[in-house]
């Protein structure tokens, strides 16, 4: 059996392949595996996440572009009100950990130099500055430490917003986010996927944690901070992610391998966006995929699967409520036909349903048979 770092060495570059020749890898990010984790049976999302391509740039080649994304107004006014929250060494930050989250009154935090080389490098000096926080006690900012989380088989490199660590040697994770505080609460929407997004980045401290002895705390309530109502001033909220961190942990467990969905391609796969429309779009289909219409918030592929699903006629394209009252029933075509009873089990209590409700149509509309 060839040894772990032979084998680690060897599925990179069967990756790298896999993205084409001179194509830099696209990160995997906090929210990339949030969206991934509400979806553990896309395999195609599943490798191509791991293998670093970039799916809005595939998307595109494939003729079927996303519009999934932040705007450039967002990300500027993201970025201006995260320098704010963070200005002062932190001081208003830690003023509102301490309004939310209790402890002490803070003075002057310690906010330690993450810099080094590589996102390797990053990590180790992000667990040796939570280490030291740790032991030393007070208050310590850290700001946009490198976490590393194995998914499937493969590292993701993650950058929470920030990581405070508490004088009694607690760790919370604080997520900025530039969408308004009303009356302090906020979209429950844009809340729910913030919490998913922490949650990935507990469960990697967590792992950091389990390495120290004695292991720290890791908060399950995280700080939301926002703008309060349509100001630029900050206001936060403790959210409890204990739901998403259990929901999001044993769905990243689900995943398989990519090393084994790798293995299971035919040779010569690449995803390299300037190949041949055609050529690429065999190589994406060779991947098996798990379209819902949830995928259309949280996936740049999104579009070009739904169009594959709907020429399939797969039930899928209809939701996954509705994919799961329909049992062994995948296609639309199989669900007509069961409906009038040319195929399926009569004793299917999918296949019952079906028949019931074609009658009531009929008897509703008045006529021979459904259409």
């Amino acid at each position: 059996m060839p040894a772990p770092a032979t084998r680690g060495t060897a599925l990179r570059q069967r990756l790298a392949e896999l993205r084409g020749p001179a194509v830099p890898p696209q990160p995997l990010d906090a929210r990339a595996l949030a969206a991934l984790a509400s979806n553990p049976g896309c395999k195609r999302r599943a490798l191509l996440d791991g293998a670093g391509v970039n799916k809005a740039t595939l998307a595109s080649a494939l003729g079927s572009p996303s519009a999934f994304g932040q705007s450039q107004f967002a990300f500027m006014r993201g970025n201006a009100f995260e320098a704010r929250v963070k200005a002062d060494g932190g001081a208003e930050l830690l003023r509102l950990v301490h309004e939310r989250m209790g402890g002490p009154a803070p003075d002057e935090a310690r906010v330690p130099d993450l810099a080094a080389v590589g996102p390797e490098g990053r990590t180790a000096r992000t667990a040796l500055a939570l280490r030291e926080a740790t032991e030393s006690g007070g208050w310590t900012l850290l700001d946009h430490p490198m976490l590393a989380l194995d998914v499937a088989g493969s590292s993701a490199f993650l950058e929470p917003d920030a990581v405070v660590v508490h004088p009694d040697g607690g760790w919370t994770v604080v997520e900025i986010k530039s969408f308004p505080m009303v009356d302090g609460s906020a979209d429950p929407a844009k809340v729910g996927a913030a919490a998913r997004q922490a949650a990935v980045y507990v469960l990697a401290l967590e792992e950091v944690a389990a390495r120290l002895h004695p292991a720290p705390a890791v908060h399950h309530r995280i700080l939301l901070v926002c703008p309060k109502d349509f100001s630029n001033l900050p206001t936060a909220s403790a959210v409890d992610i204990r739901k998403q961190r259990s929901v999001t942990r044993r769905q990243l467990a689900r995943l398989t391998r990519i090393e084994d969905i790798a293995d299971d391609l035919p040779p010569g796969i690449c995803f390299s966006p300037d190949l041949p429309p055609t050529e690429l779009s065999a190589a994406v289909e060779s991947v098996p995929a798990a379209y819902a219409p949830e995928c259309l918030s949280a996936c740049e592929l999104a579009f070009h699967c739904r169009e594959r699903a709907r020429e399939r006629g797969a039930v899928t394209a209809l939701g996954r409520a509705l994919r799961g009252e329909l049992g062994g029933l995948t296609t639309v075509d199989s669900v007509l036909s069961a409906a009038h009873g040319e195929s399926g089990d009569p004793e299917d209590p999918a296949v019952r349903a079906l028949r019931r409700a074609a009658e009531l149509r009929r008897e509703a509309l008045g006529g021979p048979g459904c259409h």
